[in-house]
Formats: structure tokens, C-alpha cells, sequence
């Protein structure tokens, strides 16, 4: 190695020693005939001292140093002059003065500050990747990727779990999202496809007796790009054979996740146990699958007393088999006209025909003292003291709060609330940011409804076990059907997703049917799978936490892209390397591909 030491790893106690270090410069300052650097690489910086009475050659190499500039120096570690240390530095309490010095590469001027956590457009960040991964933020949340990927190994290889890769290139399957294909040179015309997730695969290696498996999986899915989403992602792959129940597996992932927080963020506060919330529950009480439990604000079903209103809208709305739900700001009855206005548009953004609102003015004697006149709302004049109390009371509101009320289609009025309440939550602050509440949400129905397709399709993925109770009903009512189906979240954020499998092959078969797959389209996607159930399939299950969501999570990042070494942007382009991009022609042919231009 060309270096002794780290940088940023060296104390008082290396006093007296000569090291070697090598980094980057982060900062000069020329004094004269001193001139300071700050030495950095992965560990920290330490501050180097030029100074020709100890070597004019190495003070010659200072000279021509700039920012970045790759440079390897030897010298004595001294003490810092006393009222010189930097107490914000681990290595502030000392110096190395240098005796020699090599300028191991140049640089030229970075199109960003690479020592300061400045602003930088992200195309550029991402254009220039290997300059903002030099970065202090973008260091540390890769050195936390690692940390977070190792406690997992460390911890499933303690509990018998056993790592196995799966392929990369397997057959296209349906599992919910476009696949990315690869073209076959051996079998023309043919295609591999990139895993979505491993799941037949682990499925299979249950059926061959592996029992307990995991892996850090590359999943790959062709999908519409967002915040906590990419083409590429990496999940911790997790399969269990002879499993009863879903707490078989839900006990081993609290185990896991609270685990986790004790090693890695020790300084932030968990709920426990993590509270098992029904699907249904999770949809009425939060408009999401994946609340964040780390405040109130509970949406509340008013539909029974807006029908018994002189309300127009109501009465239309709840006789079409609509419903009204309501929220409670607390202390927001001052809301102004603007405001309101904001909000009114937020909800309508989510396909709500608007927002309803009612300011409780303030008095002596709480709720029981409320009067019409005390009430600001369009629809007050059409409704009775006695109706907004009763509203009031079932919002657990006072005095001041302010109602926010949307009403329409079950679905519509579920998710416009349930992000009002998010957006709520975030301008008042309620969520305690030290808090990381997770939760385990259950009992997810197996089918969807899908009206672009007018067809039923998975919730979640076709293997899913439905409740045996359902099973008789399927046909006939299967909005209804209940899955064996677990996600885990925190704080408004989906960390993973996981069931019990199906093992009975005839009832896989029934599924599949049900979807819409004729028996030779069964045979011919799924046929070696099913093939493998003949020959003993355990009762098995899984889950697969996203890591990229985890460490983002952990690292306080509003994107997965800042815990990624090199993400896409957000049209699933390389802007570094320039990909995807066009191939050459002899390419194609040898593909036999043809590129056509509609």
C-alpha cells in the first residue's frame, strides 16, 4: 500500500510517528512560507504543513498542488500549536509535517464544490457521479449502505439462513410491472428477460430442500420513475420453508428491523412491539397501505350524519353510494382564504371534486358551547348546531381546529384524504422526526380491480396463498378474498413485501385460470414451475425489504438516487455514461434485430 495511515485516523496518540498518506487535496492555504493542506480520503482529512526549513522539494510540490489534485505526502505527526486545534476534527488535535511529497495525479477544476455541501443541479451531480460520491454526504451514505448490507448478512447467517445467487437472465413472466428484455444471439427470435424480483426462483429453492435462503437481490423493472423508485433496485431477498403462519416470518423480520436500529441508528426510538395493522383498518383510518404512524389525525366516516344534513351535495353524494370523510387540524381555524384555497387544489390533484372545510371559532366551554354563528363553512347553513358538534366530537376536535371534509367515491375520497393527511401532517410538523415507526400491514385482498383493463388482476403477485376460509368464494366474490400477505412500513414508506406462497399446484393452476390464462398459456410461461410442485413442495414463504428505501430512510434522504452509487435520473437514464444509447448495426444484425422508425 502507498500509505501507512488513513487520514483521518490519525490522533494524539501518533505523535512522534512518521506515516505515509495519500488523498485529495481538500483544501490549500498558502502562508507564505507555510502552506497548509487538508489531506482527505474515505476516513476524514487530516492537515498536512509545508515548510521548506524541512524540505524545499515537498514545499516546491505544495506549490503547484490544487483543489483535488491526487498526492501521496511522508512525515512527522506533531502536535497542532496550541489555540490552533480543531476540536470539529477527529484528527484537529494534531499535524504532519512533510518531509516528502508526490503529486500522483493532477485535476482539473470540478464543475461543483467537491468540500462543501453546497446546492448542485442533479443532472449534474449525476453527470459527474464519481465527484459527488467524494462528497462527505454521498460518502457516508455509502459507508451506511455497507454497514446496513453487512448487519443483514451477519444477522441471517447467525439464524441458519443460507446466501444464494439466482440468474440474472431468466423467462418473462407477468409480475405486475414491464420486464426489460434481453435478445438471444444463440436462439433468434427469442428473449431472456431481467428479474422483476427472484421470486420463482426461491420459490424453487424451497421445493429443493434449501429451507432457509436469502439474498441481496438486483431486481430490475421497467416502470415509471418516482422518488423511491428506480429501473434497478437491490432487496434483501428472504424464503422460508415449513412455515405455519405469517408470524413465523413477521417475528423474524421485527427481530431483524429492530435489530438494525440498535446497530445502526442506536440515537433514534422505535415502537415496540411493531403494531399488526389490518388492510381495511390502514385504508379507513389513513387513506394508505402504508401510513406513518408517528401522529394522529385519524381520518373519521361522517357519511351517517352528512345524510341526515339539508346538504344537497351530501345527500346526492351519499345516495350514489359515495361517503364523506373528515380530518381535524388542530389550532388551523384561522386558516385564511388563500390557504384554504391550497388545500382545496391539493385534494383535487388527487381526483376529489374539492375540499369542504369548517373553521371552529374560539370560546369559553369547549364544543358543547358552540354556536352556528361560531362556525365558518359554506355548508353551515345547512346544518344543524347539533350535527357539527356531532361531527366535531367524532374528530375528537375542539375549539379552533379546523375540518377538512372530502367527499365522492369511496376510493377517491380514501386517497385524497390520506394524502392531506400526509401533507398536513408534514406543515404542522407533527411527525417526530428521532421516531421511526414501523408496522406490519396484513390481510391485503389477493385481487384488484383494474379499470383501465376491466379484468381482476393480482394485488400484489399471482403465488400469493388466499385464505383457505375465502377459497370457496373465489369466483364468485373475489374482491372479497383475503391474501396471505404482509408489507412492512415506516413512516409513510413501504419497506418490503412478502406472503405465504402457494404450494398446491392445482390451486396455483386455479389462480392462474382465474386471471385470465388459458392451460397452454399456463403450461407455457409457468409450466416448469408447476412441474417442480409435483415432486414435494414444503409450505414455504418470504419477504423482500428494499434496501435502497431502508438506507434512505436511515440516511434522512428524500430519494433513493442519493444511496445509490450510480442511479438512472428519473427517465431512467445513465447521464454519466450516456445509456441506454443506440448500437451499431452489425450489432443488431448478429441479434437478428432491425430498428424500426415509426
Amino acid at each position: 500500500m502507498m500509505k501507512t495511515h488513513y487520514c483521518g485516523e490519525l490522533r494524539k496518540e501518533h505523535v512522534g510517528k512518521k506515516v505515509t498518506l495519500a488523498g485529495w487535496v481538500d483544501r490549500r492555504r498558502d502562508h507564505g512560507e507555510l502552506v497548509f493542506i487538508d489531506l482527505r480520503d474515505r476516513s476524514g482529512v487530516a492537515q498536512v504543513v509545508f515548510n521548506p526549513q524541512v524540505s524545499r522539494v515537498a514545499h516546491k510540490v505544495a506549490e503547484q498542488c490544487r483543489g483535488e489534485f491526487v498526492l501521496k505526502i511522508t512525515g512527522d505527526v506533531n502536535p497542532r500549536p496550541r489555540g490552533t486545534e480543531n476540536l470539529k476534527l477527529p484528527s484537529g488535535e494534531i499535524e504532519v509535517h512533510v518531509t516528502e511529497a508526490e503529486v500522483l495525479n493532477a485535476s482539473k477544476t470540478p464543475p461543483f464544490y467537491i468540500n462543501e455541501e453546497s446546492e448542485v443541479d442533479e443532472s449534474v451531480r449525476l453527470k459527474y457521479r464519481y465527484l459527488d460520491l467524494r462528497r462527505t454526504r454521498m460518502l457516508n451514505n455509502m459507508m451506511l449502505r455497507d454497514r446496513v448490507i453487512t448487519f443483514f448478512r451477519e444477522f441471517l447467517h447467525a439464524r441458519g439462513f443460507i446466501e444464494i445467487e439466482t440468474p440474472i437472465l431468466i423467462k418473462s413472466t407477468p409480475e405486475g410491472a414491464r420486464d426489460y428484455l434481453v435478445p438471444s444471439r444463440l436462439s433468434p427470435g427469442c428473449f431472456y428477460a431481467l428479474p422483476q424480483s427472484p421470486q420463482q426462483l426461491k420459490q424453487l429453492l424451497m421445493i429443493a430442500g434449501m429451507e432457509k435462503y436469502f439474498q441481496i437481490a438486483r431486481c430490475f423493472r421497467d416502470e415509471d420513475s418516482r422518488a423511491d423508485r428506480q429501473p434497478e433496485h437491490t432487496q434483501l431477498d428472504i424464503e422460508m420453508s415449513f412455515v405455519e403462519k405469517e408470524e413465523d416470518i413477521l417475528g423474524v423480520m421485527e427481530e431483524l428491523f429492530t435489530a438494525m436500529m440498535d446497530k445502526i441508528a442506536p440515537e433514534k426510538r422505535i415502537i415496540k412491539p411493531f403494531p399488526r395493522i389490518g388492510y381495511r383498518e390502514s385504508i379507513e383510518k389513513y387513506g394508505s397501505d402504508r401510513p406513518d404512524l408517528r401522529f394522529g389525525m385519524e381520518m373519521r366516516d361522517l357519511t351517517d350524519i352528512a345524510a341526515r344534513t339539508e346538504f344537497s351535495l351530501f345527500k346526492k353524494i351519499v345516495a350514489d353510494g359515495g361517503k364523506v370523510k373528515a380530518i381535524c387540524a388542530q389550532g388551523c381555524a384561522g386558516y385564511t382564504r388563500s390557504q384554504l384555497e391550497e388545500l382545496n387544489k391539493f385534494v383535487q390533484g388527487y381526483g376529489a371534486g374539492g375540499l369542504l372545510t369548517f373553521a371552529l371559532g374560539t370560546s369559553q366551554g369547549g364544543i358543547d358551547a358552540l354556536t352556528p354563528d361560531m362556525v365558518k363553512s359554506v355548508a353551515a347553513k345547512y346544518m344543524t348546531a347539533d350535527q357539527v358538534k356531532e361531527m366535531a366530537r367524532r374528530l375528537d376536535a375542539g375549539l379552533g381546529d379546523l375540518l377538512l371534509l372530502v367527499a365522492g367515491k369511496p376510493k377517491v375520497v380514501d386517497k385524497a384524504l390520506g394524502e392531506l393527511r400526509r401533507e398536513m401532517g408534514q406543515r404542522l410538523k407533527l411527525a417526530d422526526p428521532d421516531m421511526f415507526a414501523f408496522a406490519f400491514v396484513v390481510d391485503f385482498p389477493l385481487f384488484a380491480w383494474s379499470e383501465e383493463g376491466q379484468r381482476w388482476e393480482s394485488e400484489h403477485h399471482p403465488f400469493v396463498m388466499p385464505w383457505t376460509e375465502d377459497l370457496p368464494t373465489l369466483e364468485q366474490a373475489p374482491g372479497k378474498v383475503r391474501a396471505r400477505c404482509y408489507d412492512i412500513v415506516c413512516n409513510g414508506l413501504e419497506l418490503a413485501s412478502g406472503s405465504i406462497r402457494i404450494h398446491n399446484p392445482e390451486l396455483q393452476r386455479r389462480i392462474f385460470r382465474f386471471l385470465g390464462y388459458k392451460d397452454e398459456e399456463i403450461q407455457e410461461k409457468f409450466g416448469g414451475f408447476l412441474d417442480a410442485f409435483e415432486y414435494g413442495a414444503p409450505p414455504h414463504g418470504g419477504i423482500a425489504p428494499g434496501i435502497d428505501r431502508i438506507v434512505m430512510m436511515l440516511a434522512g434522504e428524500q430519494t433513493i438516487r442519493d444511496v445509490i452509487a450510480f442511479p438512472k435520473n428519473q427517465n431512467a437514464v445513465d447521464l454519466m455514461l450516456e445509456a441506454p444509447s443506440p448500437v451499431r448495426e452489425d450489432q443488431l444484425k448478429e441479434l437478428h434485430l432491425r430498428v424500426r422508425e415509426d
